[in-house]
């Protein structure tokens, strides 16, 4: 008989129906905070681990085509920060100790700290001057640490919500909804046009 495979549909279905109950629950002031200091920024840095960091990098490279000037920390052009400059770190744990330190550093030159996150009780929450919080962070109440480095290398980053998202990816799947959200709000708010964002996309490749 042939194999029967799960309906990649209907999984498709449960996670936008997840996704939808996770954006619901955003505190629209909160929301609106952040928009505010992205808006305010001298610059805007952004910051991560693992897939939580890959969705940091695409908002700096859409922050970028909207004329903002963004960079992502550890990378080697990134200049140093400065008082007025925020670091946007996106951290589902917000334990996790690479953006935990950023954060620390950031906040110790004189930067704003903005955490999306789905712990807002952490360590980068305690310091954070904007948070916004999306969907609840299952590991919890699994037992397993929060930190992302650490999940890595006792090889415990494994899935904590079987059928919804391989590896606990709710989070950063949500995260990078929100990011995107926020870059069209962004785009209505500067009155951006699409051939003002195709003006600064990559030519030489």
């Amino acid at each position: 008989m042939p194999q029967e495979f799960p309906s990649i549909t209907d999984l498709m279905l449960q996670m936008t129906s997840s996704l939808e109950k996770v954006a619901r629950s955003i505190d629209k002031e909160s929301a609106n905070r952040f928009l505010e200091e992205i808006l305010n920024a001298k610059r805007i840095y952004l910051a991560g681990a693992g897939r939580s960091g890959l969705v940091a990098r695409a908002f700096a490279q859409r922050l970028m085509h909207l004329g903002f000037e963004s960079y992502v920390i550890g990378e080697t052009i990134t200049p140093g920060f400065r008082p007025g400059d925020v670091l946007v770190a996106f951290s589902g744990s917000g334990e996790t100790r690479s953006v935990v330190d950023a954060c620390e550093t950031a906040r110790e030159l004189g930067g704003i700290v903005c955490l999306i996150t789905s712990t807002p009780n952490s360590s980068i929450g305690r310091i954070a001057d904007c948070i916004v919080e999306i969907g609840n962070n299952p590991l919890k109440d699994q037992g397993l640490p929060s930190d992302f480095e650490i999940r890595q290398l006792t090889g415990q980053y494994r899935s904590i919500s079987a059928s919804f998202a391989p590896l606990g990816t709710l989070f950063e799947t949500a995260a990078l909804v929100f990011s995107d959200a926020v870059v069209s709000a962004l785009m209505e708010i500067r009155q951006c046009t699409p051939e003002d964002l195709k003006s600064r996309l990559a030519n030489v490749q």
